[in-house]
């Protein structure tokens, strides 16, 4: 696979579509990091660390969020930077999404983080995602 986090975004937004509860992936430090921002910013219910129980390795348990039956918390969820083409943003430069009403992960030097904390911070990245 060449691109793991446009995989977790197709199989959270595939999840969704289909109103299932919950969705099980590989385990990751990058993906952990985008599922907690996520959860943290309200688009995800829970997530946490599960051993595989067919013992290749851990997994991410992520448990989706619905406002109303059949409609889910994130509307959208979409990968910006690529492995073919990478989107980097400065300080001054870092997008708005949905007129701030949703955000864009910013992979800075400090972390990850949502572009409203690296317009805080004063950081500019490569653009992950935008989701709303």
């Amino acid at each position: 696979m060449t691109d793991p986090i446009a995989d977790m975004l197709t199989r959270i937004r595939n999840s969704q579509a289909v109103n299932k509860p919950e969705v099980v992936l590989p385990f990751s430090k990058v993906k952990f990091e985008v599922a907690k921002i996520l959860s943290e910013e309200g688009y995800l219910k829970k997530i946490e660390k599960v051993e595989s129980q067919t013992g290749f390795g851990d997994e991410i348990r992520i448990v989706l969020k619905y406002v109303e039956p059949k409609k889910g918390a994130i509307t959208k969820i979409q990968r910006i930077s690529k492995p073919g083409r990478r989107v980097y943003a400065t300080k001054d430069d870092l997008p708005r999404v949905l007129n701030n009403l949703g955000i864009a992960l910013i992979s800075t030097s400090q972390g990850l983080m949502t572009n409203k904390k690296a317009k805080k911070i004063g950081v500019g990245g490569e653009v992950i995602c935008e989701v709303y």
